[in-house]
């Protein structure tokens, strides 16, 4: 067998032999030096320390970040839910807010008024085939009978139609067979105040002359007949007026002041002989307008000045003078050529 043939056991062992005394050299060497044999396994073993060091602060920060998901998870549930609770808080105080501001106008209207009223609530709408109706939980053995007014602090809604021992039905001034006495607030032209449909919102003013003056956003006020309305509290307000050739009354259709399907608080109307309003609830607009043309010399007849006590003056729309003419501090209760202005278009008798 040939010595010098690669043998893997020879080669073993003359590794050894030569490794020997490195070994016992590098053995006698001092503490402080460095193992130059040791390295190869020094920096192996920092290696796979590291890299074990590097897997299991993964591993950890993996697992901590898992768990603060968690916890975000239900901390944002947490402010979900008490974000739900204070906005329902919120909502029911601005609605307790909003309902203390409505009952408060309804106590100082109550307490500024000299009728005597009784308060009732809008508990149920009635969508009746023939009457367009709201239910209030006063009744008969409240004290209301058939006929009484029912207002807002805005306006007309309706009167009692039908009263029952607890609630009552209030047929509102909407329906086809409600009807109010009214007039312009600024002509002081009278009509009758009629619903045109249970369908529809809208109102008309009939049996108006074609000669009296009725323009469009005229105030409609309630004329106080039978004292079962106040006088002077809003209706309606004009929205068109149509003057039929072949007719002796205008065409004036209307849009009611107060919306009945918006209403939650009412007044049941037990007396209204001692109430009045005048021109409490004439247009501001309207009113500035007087007041700057009497300052500029020119004479306005307004609903105040002009008296209901005077069939003439009542029947006749009243016009406003030119310019030139002299402003007239005091109406006479009957009006004279000289006193009443005439139109553009009139000739002067």
């Amino acid at each position: 067998m040939n010595f010098f043939n690669f043998d893997l056991k020879k080669l073993v062992m003359i590794g050894i032999v030569l490794a020997l005394p490195l070994i016992s050299i590098n053995m006698q060497q001092r503490p402080q030096e460095s193992n130059w044999l040791s390295k190869p396994f020094t920096m192996l073993a920092s290696a796979v320390s590291e890299t074990f060091y590097g897997f299991s602060h993964g591993v950890t920060d993996t697992t901590a970040m898992y768990v603060n998901l968690i916890n975000i998870k239900k901390h944002s549930e947490e402010l979900k839910s008490t974000n739900n609770e204070l906005q329902a808080r919120l909502e029911k105080m601005n609605e307790l807010l909003l309902e203390n501001d409505r009952l408060r106008g309804l106590l100082t209207f109550k307490e500024q008024t000299k009728m005597s009223l009784m308060a009732a609530q809008v508990i149920g709408r009635d969508l009746v085939i023939d009457h367009n109706t709201v239910t209030i939980n006063k009744g008969t053995n409240d004290g209301l009978k058939a006929g009484q007014a029912v207002i807002t602090t805005g306006g007309v809604l309706g009167y009692i139609f039908k009263p029952e021992p607890f609630t009552s039905h209030v047929m509102l001034i909407t329906d086809r067979y409600a009807v109010v006495d009214g007039l312009i607030q600024r002509t002081r032209a009278r009509g009758i105040v009629e619903g045109k449909s249970q369908y529809a919102s809208t109102l008309q003013l009939k049996y108006v002359e074609r000669t009296e003056d009725v323009q469009e956003g005229d105030m409609v006020v309630t004329g106080g007949l039978d004292n079962i309305f106040p006088k002077g509290f809003p209706v309606a307000v004009v929205e068109s007026v149509e003057k039929k050739t072949f007719s002796v009354s205008l065409k004036v259709d209307l849009r009611p002041v107060v919306d009945p399907y918006k209403v939650e608080e009412v007044f049941v109307v037990l007396s209204a002989a001692a109430e009045d309003f005048g021109d409490k609830y004439a247009p501001q607009a309207a009113t500035e307008g007087d007041t700057a043309e009497g300052a500029n010399g020119a004479a306005t007849a307004t609903p105040a000045a002009t008296p209901a006590a005077s069939p003439a003056a009542a029947a006749k729309p009243t016009a406003t003078a030119t310019p030139g003419a002299k402003p007239v501090a005091k109406p006479s209760p009957v009006a004279t050529p000289a006193q009443t202005p005439k139109k553009p278009e009139e000739k002067p008798q």
